[in-house]
């Protein structure tokens, strides 16, 4: 099999970009999306996107640093399903962190799913160790519309960026 080797480029998220991102979610969540743009106007976050030479998002997510005090929390993390295990999470994530440091902050948090293993095996792969647990829960939209409420435990990562 040969390998196909594409540069990839990290920049801010665009409105203009979302129509690109329908791999990211239903309606509601790209809502959160454009959400975290305008906060990225204020100041609150960077919000960032993997993207291809032609330009298409296949990875976004943010740093808020509105919370925790003296930290960014990284969030919103997702990289298109078909690309998975290209080593684009760890340069989404990688990028994140160099935006943190330039703030002047020395600590990165995230929170992952307990029933998804897969992303917790990279965050711990790139050094971030567990700080503590928490209860998790948010709203989900199913493709016929229908909306159910998603309870689990969040695991709480953290990791010191020198």
């Amino acid at each position: 099999m040969a390998e196909v080797v594409v540069p990839l480029t990290v920049r801010d998220l665009t409105e203009d970009d979302l129509p690109a991102c329908s791999w990211y979610g239903n309606a509601t969540a790209l809502a959160a999306v454009a959400e975290a743009i305008r906060r990225r106007r204020r100041g609150e976050v960077d919000y960032l996107a993997v993207c291809t030479p032609s330009g298409l998002p296949v990875a976004v997510g943010g740093a808020d640093y509105t919370k925790p005090p003296g930290a960014a929390t990284i969030w919103q993390l997702s990289v298109q399903a078909e690309l998975r295990s290209c080593g684009i999470g760890t340069l989404l994530i990688n990028a994140l962190e160099q935006r943190i440091r330039a703030r002047g902050l020395h600590w990165a948090e995230l929170g992952v799913d307990d029933n998804r293993s897969r992303p917790r095996a990279l965050y711990e792969r790139l050094g971030y160790v567990v700080s503590g647990t928490e209860p998790g829960a948010w709203d989900e939209e199913g493709p016929d519309g229908t909306i159910t409420r998603y309870e689990t435990r969040i695991t709480l990562l953290r990791k010191q960026l020198l």
